[in-house]
């Protein structure tokens, strides 16, 4: 590491101060910047390439798995069981969960689209868990709820006095109904979520004749990406999460984070893992890595698509990705010795669980992601005795976005706005990682991702969102953002005069996406 990150004196054009204030700084970059910002580089290189060899295993599994043709669905033979079914006509008893929580612009939409599901109707309940607080809004949907059960449709209206555990309590509490213990199956759908009919009829076979099957996951489909530039970007994460992330995870060792909705889950499965959690706000997560070490299995059905929304302001998306990180890092301190302790599976899947799903995916990524580009980089610019490889700053990321944005091949053209946004979240992700991994105050936070009911909208041309007064401008304001934009704009203006890479080019940049951010001009804006 000596020679990788070697100390040129002299390298750069440092402008010539002279005088006893020049020595002291100078002294004071030898003995305590230039050390801690060369173990620095070296711990988020290392991060970096930890990162960059996930990433391309997990390329390597899925272009294998595409090329032979051998999705681990696949080799289930879904027609075969569903031709099974309606021979024996020996169909399940199946119960499928909505819960919601004030989901004025969505609640409609969603239970409309559950009760139309395709499945006997003497083997269907549908349960709407309904912790709405506003009562006005808990009356229209109870009467969405009779609305249904005058057309045939078993619907269970549930609600609670409380919100303990929020959408965990939900849950555990709608499984303690009397009339669930002869389902064998439940479902559950987001509020925002709106399956085609035949979900069932797609899913529920591959868990008949399977029986270490605990879950199989559905892929969402995003009705409003094109809504705005920020849900555009959105799609570009998501796409890759769904086609590399799940597949390889379904592929390999078929384990995957169950992604809180569009799953049917084997009623026993959950038992054996022992029901739902609220000890961290990825209850969901929190059940499928419980359900693995359990020895239970999981299938990602790729071709198996439900429509649903994507936060299309950023305050809402704010919260969902501060919840999305810290989650999973706090999981991941409560369950790390309790995954090593496990025996009932292989040291490969305790690997793949703690590195790969929790240490690399979850927190890695976001630390490398913000530390390193948006922080060590610019210093490096400003202490041009610290020599940074190129390999490290600019091949190794430039591989990692690459294969990272090759699933959403229509949207490659905001491969740049792709880049400087996803650098600004990680500004959030990484604080939420830290959060979680402290246990410090928000780990529990718990705020329900506005819906806005785009999907709606986009089929009956209903009137945009209405701008917010200006004279609410200051509301929107991120300080901590627009301090990290100042931040990197000054070192871009030191690298216009003294530099030699050019490295200004990507912080003037880098900049301007933090000011954009900084003062609420991303996402659409709502009344």
């Amino acid at each position: 590491m000596r020679n990788l990150f070697r100390a040129e004196p002299g390298v750069g054009a440092t402008p010539d101060f002279k005088g006893s204030f020049t020595d002291v700084w100078q002294n004071m970059r030898v003995t305590m910047v230039i050390p801690p910002l060369t173990i620095a580089i070296c711990i988020c290189a290392t991060m970096s390439i930890m990162m960059f060899i996930e990433r391309v295993y997990m390329t390597v599994v899925v272009l294998l798995v595409k090329f032979t043709g051998k999705k681990k669905y696949t080799q289930y033979k879904l027609e075969a069981l569903k031709e099974d079914l309606e021979q024996n006509r020996s169909y399940p008893m199946v119960l499928v969960q909505i819960p919601m929580y004030n989901e004025k612009e969505v609640y409609k939409l969603s239970i409309g689209s559950v009760c139309s599901l395709k499945w006997p109707s003497d083997r269907l309940i549908v349960q709407v868990l309904d912790d709405s607080t506003n009562e006005v809004l808990r009356a229209l949907v109870e009467l969405e709820c009779k609305k249904w059960m005058q057309r045939g449709v078993n619907v269970k209206y549930e609600t609670r006095n409380n919100r303990n555990g929020y959408k965990a309590g939900a849950l555990r509490e709608g499984l303690n109904k009397d009339y669930v213990l002869d389902c064998e199956f439940v479902v559950i759908f987001d509020a925002d979520f709106q399956p085609e009919e035949d979900f069932l009829w797609r899913s529920v076979p591959y868990l008949l004749e399977n029986p270490e099957l605990a879950l199989v996951q559905a892929r969402w489909k995003f009705v409003n990406a094109d809504e705005c530039l920020m849900t555009r970007l959105q799609e570009m994460s998501l796409s890759y999460h769904f086609a590399v992330e799940q597949e390889v995870g379904s592929s390999t060792c078929q384990f995957f984070g169950f992604n809180g909705t569009a799953g049917v889950w084997r009623l026993r499965a959950i038992e054996d893992a022992g029901g739902w959690k609220d000890r961290t706000t990825v209850e969901d997560m929190d059940l499928a890595v419980r359900a693995s070490l359990k020895g239970w299995k999981f299938v990602f059905v790729g071709d198996l698509e439900v429509k649903n929304e994507l936060p299309s302001t950023f305050k809402a998306y704010r919260f969902q990705q501060h919840r999305w990180s810290c989650g999973p890092a706090n999981l991941f301190r409560k369950m790390t010795k309790e995954i090593i302790a496990c025996e009932r599976v292989s040291f490969y899947k305790k690997f793949h669980v703690i590195y790969a799903f929790f240490f690399v995916r979850k927190i890695i990524a976001h630390w490398v992601t913000f530390f390193f580009y948006c922080v060590v980089i610019p210093i490096c610019i400003m202490v041009p005795e610290v020599h940074l490889p190129k390999p490290i700053a600019i091949y190794i990321p430039a591989t990692i976005t690459i294969l990272n944005s090759s699933c959403t091949l229509r949207s490659l053209h905001l491969l740049v706005f792709w880049i400087l946004f996803e650098n600004v979240m990680s500004f959030h992700r990484s604080k939420a990682t830290i959060i979680g991994l402290l246990g410090a105050n928000r780990v529990n936070e718990w705020v329900v991702t506005e819906k806005l009911g785009n999907a709606t909208k986009q089929k009956t041309n209903v009137v945009r969102p209405q701008k917010k007064p200006r004279s609410r401008f200051g509301e929107k304001l991120l300080f901590s953002e627009l301090l990290m934009g100042l931040f990197l704009l000054y070192v871009a203006c030191y690298d216009m005069i003294f530099g030699k890479d050019h490295m200004f080019v990507y912080l003037l940049l880098q900049a301007g996406a933090f000011f954009t951010v900084g003062v609420g001009y991303v996402g659409i804006t709502t009344s």
